[in-house]
């Protein structure tokens, strides 16, 4: 099969998910990898091959998947395909088919069903639509953390500022998950009528126990919406396990698809709760304008709209076959490997402070820290003229620094930091 064949049967869900299963090496093969790809089980050997995939400047090592994913050549090349087909004959490329097959893929890899998934631009667009969406009042509670990214903070804020809702906020904890059920658990009273949290902190990477406060909301009548941002790519999950009724996640970036894509999941018997408050061609089922007649599709395209950028679409199909390509959870198991190797470096360091939790079951490849005698700034400009791309924490009144790693980041890179963090000047 050619390359450019791979890639259109990849963005088609079931011929690329059965594609994929067999030919492996296929997926990973960018234009500066000949031959066949090493084993997956053949260590840093097979690493390094997946390293070779991105376009990445090799002097730099780029750390901060948590704010902004790196692409490989196979999802690059499958938006110009895909750009110059379409240009070439000037269509929009709109088709039921196709998307549908990428949604399949989708639903494949976050454990849900295809139409319970609508194709967003953002996390920020999926928060949106639940928050505007769901039928609150004046008065209504919505529990937050006090560490929101400003994507989900700023959208509750509104909509208090706008309709009166109440935020209820708490502190996470990074020690334990009893701590933080106990903390929710604190802030649910009458009016609570939702709970809106991360699956994965943004500032510290804590894994939040999503399932245990999925089954708290669902005896309490409350809904439970989850902002998946940090997690989707990196840690493997079934969002019908956990049990939410909505979740938003981003394509740019664990799943290292292209910018301004993303996936909105709203639970089958959620959708007629959550309207659509955004509308046109595409989010109906029946529509007559003469005789005033409209109904919204049966499925979750239900909050899509308008003529959409079909070349994205096809490069998000691309990396979700790229991430199932290596497997959820072999991504899952080399992320917390390098991450781990960076904490257990940091804990010789006395002068560098952990933000992160201790325990290995809270974490996730996101690594934050704090130096005891250098601003967090002044260690990020540190470390970036060592070529080393980190990320400041700033919410919820940390002054920290951020460490993503993914796919692409290698032990040697782990080293870098340390180094970097050994000598920064107090």
């Amino acid at each position: 099969m050619k390359r450019s064949e791979f890639l259109r049967a990849s963005a088609t869900g079931a011929l690329g998910a059965a594609f994929f299963a067999g030919h492996m090496p296929e997926v990973l093969r960018g234009r500066d990898a000949g031959g066949p790809a090493p084993d997956p089980g053949g260590g840093e050997r097979f690493w390094e091959f997946v390293r070779g995939q991105f376009p990445l400047e090799r002097d730099r090592a780029y750390l901060n998947t948590g704010g902004l994913g790196a692409s490989p050549r196979s999802v690059i090349d499958a938006v110009k395909e895909k750009t110059d087909e379409l240009e070439k004959i000037c269509e929009t490329g709109h088709s039921d088919e196709l998307l549908n097959g990428i949604k399949r893929d989708a639903a494949a890899l976050l454990g849900c069903d295809a139409d319970e998934l609508a194709f967003t631009r953002n996390t920020t667009e999926g928060i949106n639509i639940v928050a505007n969406g769901l039928p609150l009042r004046r008065g209504d509670e919505v529990i937050l953390t006090t560490q929101e990214h400003i994507a989900n903070g700023f959208t509750w804020l509104a909509l208090a500022k706008r309709v009166g809702i109440v935020p209820r906020l708490f502190t996470p904890s990074t020690v334990s998950d009893d701590e933080n059920i106990e903390r929710l658990g604190r802030c649910i009273t009458k009016r609570t009528r939702l709970i809106s949290i991360p699956h994965a902190l943004t500032t510290t990477g804590t894994l939040l126990p999503v399932e245990r406060i999925a089954k708290i909301a669902a005896e309490k009548n409350i809904w439970f919406f989850v902002d998946g941002a940090q997690t989707a790519g990196m840690v493997p999950f079934s969002l019908h396990d956990i049990g939410c009724d909505a979740y938003a996640t981003s394509g740019h970036k664990w799943l290292m698809g292209p910018k301004e894509t993303g996936l909105l999941y709203v639970r089958r018997a959620m959708l007629d709760t959550i309207v659509p408050t955004f509308t046109g061609a595409y989010s109906g089922g029946e529509y007559d304008l003469a005789k005033g007649i409209v109904s919204f599709n049966p499925s979750a395209q239900r909050y899509e709209y308008g003529t959409v950028s079909i070349p994205l679409r096809v490069g998000l199909g691309a990396a979700i076959a790229f991430v199932r390509g290596i497997g959820p959870e072999r991504i899952w198991e080399r992320d917390r490997f390098l991450a781990d190797a960076l904490v257990a470096g940091i804990a010789e360091m006395p002068d560098v402070q952990l933000l992160s939790p201790a325990s290995p079951a809270m974490r996730t490849a996101m690594v934050t820290i704090q130096h005891r005698t250098v601003a967090h700034d002044a260690l990020q400009a540190h470390l970036d003229t060592n070529r080393l791309r980190t990320r400041s924490v700033t919410e919820g009144g940390l002054a920290g620094l951020r460490i993503s790693f993914h796919v692409y980041n290698t032990p040697a890179e782990v080293g870098r930091v340390l180094d970097g963090l050994r000598t920064v000047k107090g």
